[in-house]
């Protein structure tokens, strides 16, 4: 058991549907063979979610990550907020709740950084919510970065048939064309392929990547930011010696990284890239962070306010974030 990474997993937003997916999650026995979890979180919220969820686990507290004994049927925690009792109920976001929610974040960060965890899976977080708390980031992946010190990270979702790579990402769609330049686009093409090889085992992955325009701008004559943009970067790539192919359409692109023929896709905006990954995984995706000096991966949904408490939640997309990160984990520690 000493061999298997100890990896966080932080429990989002108290009021989400986080405590309900990891207790589902980690009654799991099968998770305990490739991994010893720890939740960072809140006692008594995770109690209620058992008793909601209607599982046969238990808790222990722990203190430090060393103490984690991962004995299936029982969840370690460490417990980093006491809400008060009917101070968070399902769907109903608190201020305070938010305050706890950054709090196991910015833990299990500080935990990363040290060695002391593995990894760290985060659960779903309300953005709007961060901010009321008094944290003015856009996601975790912003907060990350800055804890991290890594301003170049790369978002990534991921699942067995696709895995999009976002150059651009929670910005409004007509503020896009200005923000990328040859150099963003360059440098997470960059990030992308480094992180595939030395996190995932790809060897020399192989990178699509999409073009801004319809028909990847047909010669400039639906737009000029694929010549003037997108084609130099993909140009400065390849002579890095990246396997890299772009701009290409991105109507038939994720056709054919679905089906084989890139291991990635470097998308330029947002929906461009999620919507065909979540019409293809939308239970079982993964988010990953990129250029990170620690691991991070991350269910693939918000906090579903609406079904949180109902016993509704899926915990696939947490299983394989868990999964990812124990795969990270080993493949890191093997590269000398």
């Amino acid at each position: 058991m000493t061999d298997l990474p100890i990896i966080g997993i932080t429990m989002g937003d108290p009021a989400g549907v986080g405590p309900e997916i990891i207790v589902k999650a980690l009654a799991d026995r099968t998770i305990y063979r490739s991994c010893r979890p720890v939740v960072l979180g809140d006692t008594g919220v995770l109690s209620s979610a058992i008793k909601k969820a209607k599982v046969k686990i238990s808790l222990a507290a722990v203190i430090a990550p060393s103490e984690v004994r991962a004995t299936p049927g029982k969840i370690d925690v460490m417990a980093l907020s006491e809400l008060k009792d009917g101070g968070v109920l399902p769907g109903k976001p608190t201020v305070e709740g938010g305050k706890a929610m950054v709090k196991y974040i910015i833990r299990a960060v500080e935990l990363s950084q040290t060695g002391e965890l593995g990894g760290m899976v985060t659960g779903p977080i309300n953005k709007a919510l961060m901010h009321r708390a008094g944290h003015l980031y856009e996601g975790h992946t912003q907060l990350i970065s800055q804890l991290t010190n890594t301003p170049d990270c790369v978002m990534m979702l991921a699942g067995e048939r696709l895995r999009v790579a976002l150059v651009t990402v929670h910005c409004p769609f007509a503020e896009v064309p200005a923000i990328l330049d040859i150099e963003l686009v360059r440098k997470t093409i960059a990030i992308t392929a480094r992180a595939l090889e030395a996190d995932l085992g790809f060897d020399r992955p192989r990178l699509g990547v999409a073009g801004l325009n319809p028909h990847a701008g047909e010669s400039g004559l639906f737009g000029m930011e694929d010549e003037r943009v997108i084609k130099p970067a993909v140009q400065m790539a390849r002579d890095a010696g990246y396997h890299v192919t772009g701009p290409l359409p991105a109507d038939t692109l994720f056709y054919r990284a679905a089906n084989g023929q890139f291991d990635a896709v470097v998308a330029m905006y947002h929906d461009q890239g999620l919507i065909p990954l979540k019409l293809l995984h939308f239970s079982d995706a993964v988010n990953v962070t990129l250029g990170l000096p620690i691991i991070r991966t991350s269910v693939d949904h918000g906090t579903a306010y609406d079904i949180a408490g109902t016993g509704k939640a899926d915990p696939s997309s947490l299983k394989a974030a868990i999964r990812m990160a124990v795969t990270m984990a080993r493949s890191r520690k093997s590269v000398p």
